[in-house]
């Protein structure tokens, strides 16, 4: 297949296009600056320039192609508090696939998030529906229905960790503690969130372009709970700073952008996933990657 990614220089797309290559695909990528197109030129990709705002570059760059993986995200405007403008950009590229791929059965691959499971007080599966007035939701249920494309949404946990990782929510805890000389978790610290290594992630892409069933929603999920206490004792210990509760009203002080979402509980199963399209995960988890120390490098 012809595979057109977006975010194909990011965090999970540099696990990706590789790993589309490996499996005889052809990739072709876009890129929004120079850096990021020698990037994927080097990892033997085509590139197509542009971003999240050239809707109609992205509608020729689908169909050109046999399949469309979209991992790219506005994060610097969540980072920055417009999570809800963010999704909008978000809503705004998904539907432009859509339009694009209309009546072709070609696969379009959608990204969500298992915090949009956040306070169900159960694990989540694969079965839960979101609500399109949530962030992300409207761009999730539009693939997830649409009837005349292979449409199907990888759900990331928040923690897709590995060297590769420099940006995520990991990154951001572990330059939080730094900074401030302590390593907090938000309340008692018994908040559940879900992991995955980025290589796991990125075969689990893989195998939805080539084999989901149209309406598919995938959990990239290979830790389904680990609690916030749990993160923050190895960043303390790793950095040898204090490891201490952080009530809600000082959330915001200590964790900067990560408040609105270090709280959240949302406990995901990926079982169905794995026996749909037989993925396993095969790396090490969040907390033998965080004994790694490669997170603690100075990067």
């Amino acid at each position: 297949m012809k595979v057109f990614v977006t975010g194909a220089s990011g965090h999970v797309g540099s696990a990706l296009v590789p790993e589309l290559l490996r499996a005889g695909h052809q990739v072709v990528g876009l890129a929004r600056s120079d850096a990021s197109a020698a990037k994927l030129d080097a990892q033997g990709a085509a590139v197509r320039l542009g971003d999240l705002d050239d809707l109609d570059g992205l509608r020729k760059g689908a169909a050109e192609a046999d399949a469309v993986i979209h991992l790219a995200f506005k994060h610097d405007e969540m980072y920055a508090g417009d999570y809800q403008g963010a999704s909008d950009a978000d809503l705004a590229v998904v539907q432009a696939f859509l339009d694009e791929l209309s009546g072709t059965g070609k696969a379009l691959i959608g990204t969500g998030g298992t915090l949009s499971y956040s306070g169900l007080g159960r694990t989540a599966t694969e079965a839960e529906r979101v609500s399109s007035e949530s962030p992300r939701g409207a761009a999730r249920n539009a693939i997830v229905d649409a009837t005349d494309v292979r449409g199907a949404v990888v759900v990331l946990p928040p923690t897709v960790h590995s060297a590769l990782d420099t940006a995520g929510f990991i990154p951001i805890l572990v330059r939080t503690a730094r900074a401030t000389g302590v390593s907090g978790y938000p309340g008692d610290g018994t908040n559940r969130w879900s992991a995955a290594h980025t290589l796991d992630a990125a075969r689990l892409y893989r195998l939805a372009a080539e084999k989901a069933p149209a309406g598919s929603v995938l959990h990239a999920v290979a830790e389904e709970a680990i609690t916030m206490r749990e993160i923050a004792e190895v960043i303390g210990r790793k950095l040898d700073v204090p490891v201490e509760s952080i009530p809600a009203e000082r959330g915001q002080e200590h964790f900067g952008p990560l408040a609105f979402m270090v709280s959240r509980d949302a406990p995901t199963s990926g079982a169905r996933t794995k026996a749909l399209l037989g993925w396993e995960p095969e790396e090490p988890g969040l907390l033998d990657d965080l004994e790694t120390g490669f997170y603690f490098e100075q990067r």
